[in-house]
């Protein structure tokens, strides 16, 4: 398949297929960064719900400085990792505004090459390379290369210049669809880990542990950042 043809299957296919959700309709870098981070891991259908609810309780990246870990916490409850809430949380307290270039991005606490390079693409439409989960999906469906150093060049060799969001914008679209209608293409990748399971695991451990301390009106903010720490000791996402 060549370049070109590829490009015109997934128009084709994001024409009549786009998703109508709710974090494409706004080209504001902190919404944008909410939005990629509740995605980590987390299904679709699960961040429509919380990601207003949130937007509503923290409007703003300085909103979201000023709130106590408590809160933060407690409206990031049903999404799960609640690492990320944290480190979300932690970046609103470190910088008045979100950068504009991509350097500036990664040094941001819990953030990525990939969430640094959505933001880049969905909020500023800049043509930064990038992979994630859906994407990766098109490019091991498509062309069968399972490196990401490979599937990166693709990413690379088709990307939209003049016009990457909505370029991602159908990939990701795709790449959900692949992921319902044909065998997992991403168990094919060399970077592929199969998650290990909710019931019983340490992770379900820590949200009873947490939701417990959340919902203990004795437990004093400084106690509180005390457990949290030991709980969920900082990793950059």
């Amino acid at each position: 398949m060549t370049f070109s043809d590829f490009r015109k299957k997934i128009l084709a296919y994001y024409r009549i297929n786009k998703r109508n959700l709710p974090w494409r309709h706004t080209r504001d870098p902190y919404k944008i960064l909410v939005s990629e981070v509740m995605l980590q891991q987390t299904q679709v259908g699960r961040v429509l719900v919380k990601y207003p609810e949130f937007l509503k309780k923290f409007p703003s990246l300085r909103a979201l400085s000023q709130a106590s870990e408590r809160d933060v916490l407690l409206a990031w409850q049903g999404l799960g990792y609640n690492r990320r809430g944290l480190m979300l949380h932690k970046l609103a307290k470190t910088t008045r505004k979100i950068p504009n270039n991509l350097e500036d991005l990664k040094k941001l606490p819990g953030v990525g090459p990939y969430t640094a390079g959505a933001i880049m693409v969905f909020a500023f439409d800049k043509p930064v390379p990038m992979i994630e989960t859906n994407i990766r999906r098109v490019f091991i469906h498509e062309f069968g290369k399972t490196h990401d150093r490979e599937i990166l060049k693709l990413v690379e060799n088709t990307l939209d210049q003049k016009h990457p969001r909505e370029w991602y914008y159908a990939l990701m679209d795709y790449g959900a669809m692949l992921g319902k209608t044909v065998p997992n293409p991403n168990r094919r990748s060399a970077h592929y880990t199969r998650q290990s399971k909710f019931e019983g695991s340490n992770r379900q451990k820590r949200g009873r542990q947490l939701k417990a301390w959340l919902n203990d009106p004795t437990l004093d903010p400084a106690r509180l950042a005390h457990k949290l720490q030991k709980l969920f000791p900082q990793r950059r996402g």
